[in-house]
């Protein structure tokens, strides 16, 4: 299990409210044990989880939930399937793309140069792959300096921690996907750098299409 996906799952838990406001987190170690994974993973993740608002990491005392609890937001996520967060993707990706090249920054595209790279040294590790390709759609939302925005995309992207998206993770994200994946990456980048918002908008849109319908046809098998 990735940092992704353990951010994802606390997440989940601090918006149903299972995990309160002001709660002090597992130690690293015993969170290290219920997933699964090292330490340096745990830590990751709580580092992500600290920079969305939901965390705040106290040196010597302990990690402490920041974020309140959104009934409505929480069961929103919970009935939500992998269609659905691509339908609200495809409705707000392709426009974080023109807002990044207004308000992106060398800094902004240096880390989805860096995304980019883990990518595409993740062609047969599909956990990996799934863990930078979130980092790098995070990074365009960042990069856009919109906090609403980001809050919104942060909340759509919670979907991902539910069992259904792992199950459909397994079933798309083969060599030949990560592939395509990332080559509309790279392109969308390219475009982020040269200041051309309707192309980086229109990749993005090809982009979430390939990814939508990867996903239809593995939920009719």
């Amino acid at each position: 299990m990735g940092a992704a996906d353990i951010a994802g799952l606390i997440r989940r838990e601090i918006s149903k409210g299972t995990l309160q406001q002001h709660d002090r987190l597992p130690p690293e170690r015993v969170l290290s044990e219920t997933y699964g994974a090292a330490r340096g993973t745990v830590r990751k993740a709580l580092m992500q989880l600290e920079s969305e608002g939901f965390v705040e990491i106290r040196p010597g005392s302990g990690t402490y939930v920041l974020h309140k609890s959104e009934t409505a937001a929480a069961s929103a996520i919970d009935n939500s399937t992998p269609l659905e967060l691509m339908d609200a993707r495809f409705a707000l990706e392709p426009h974080t793309c023109r807002l990044s090249v207004l308000h992106g920054r060398h800094a902004d595209f240096d880390r989805m140069e860096d995304l980019c790279r883990q990518m595409e040294h993740s062609v047969n590790d599909p956990a990996a792959f799934s863990e930078a390709d979130t980092a790098f759609h995070r990074a365009i939302a960042d990069s856009t300096r919109n906090g609403l925005l980001v809050w919104i995309l942060t909340q759509i992207g919670s979907v991902r921690s539910q069992d259904d998206w792992t199950r459909m993770r397994r079933l798309t994200l083969d060599e030949a996907t990560i592939n395509t994946y990332n080559t509309q990456h790279r392109q969308i980048l390219d475009a982020l750098r040269a200041r051309e918002p309707e192309r980086a908008a229109n990749i993005m849109k090809e982009h979430l299409e390939t990814a939508r319908l990867s996903l239809t046809r593995a939920s009719e098998t």
